[in-house]
């Protein structure tokens, strides 16, 4: 593994673990195998790491909500599987990207939410092929649901997120939301 990709998978778990200020370089730096500021040879700072770890992660979520198939229930099925996922494999990183967006700081924060919104969009687009006779509010609140319900994987137990079969229970879950707006 290269050093880079130790330490941001180092710091996903302290930033989990202590969260993003409570984190420090040196400690960083000890539990990756290095100094502190041999970090600094691989990144500006903190600051740096903690955006690399959100782009990481909006990199392989906005790549799986590009439409796949031409059936809108097969491809939100296949959206939402992706993501629970997702969320079962980097729960550390998933809970630190709900928690610590308030610790990016200018032009990663700018950047962050673009691809924010880009990402929300594209859900939306996928709930709205689902729902056509929905309205932009149901919409919205139908794709909040889902990615809540996702995304909150991240907080819980560990033991209940091993649960055999999560993503079907997930796929499920969400499909029968989805009926209430279906009428």
């Amino acid at each position: 593994m290269d050093r880079s990709r130790k330490i941001l998978d180092t710091a996903a778990e302290l930033f989990y673990e202590k969260g993003f200020h409570g984190t420090s370089v040196d400690e960083l730096g000890a539990r990756s195998g290095l100094t502190g500021p041999a970090i600094y040879r691989h990144f500006s700072g903190k600051d740096e790491i903690l955006a690399t770890l959100f782009d990481e992660a909006m990199d392989e979520l906005i790549r799986a909500v590009e439409p796949a198939d031409d059936d809108a229930d097969i491809d939100f099925e296949r959206l939402v599987r992706h993501h629970v996922e997702f969320a079962i494999r980097h729960r550390h990183l998933v809970n630190v990207t709900q928690r610590e967006d308030r610790s990016l700081v200018d032009p990663w924060r700018r950047k962050v939410n673009r691809r924010r919104k880009l990402y929300v969009d594209c859900w939306e687009s996928a709930v709205a092929r689902c729902l056509p006779t929905a309205t932009s509010a149901e919409v919205a609140v139908a794709t909040q649901s889902c990615l809540g319900t996702i995304f909150s994987i991240a907080y819980w137990p560990t033991k209940v997120s091993r649960t055999p079969g999560l993503a079907d229970l997930i796929v499920r879950l969400t499909n029968e939301g989805l009926d209430a707006f279906r009428g």
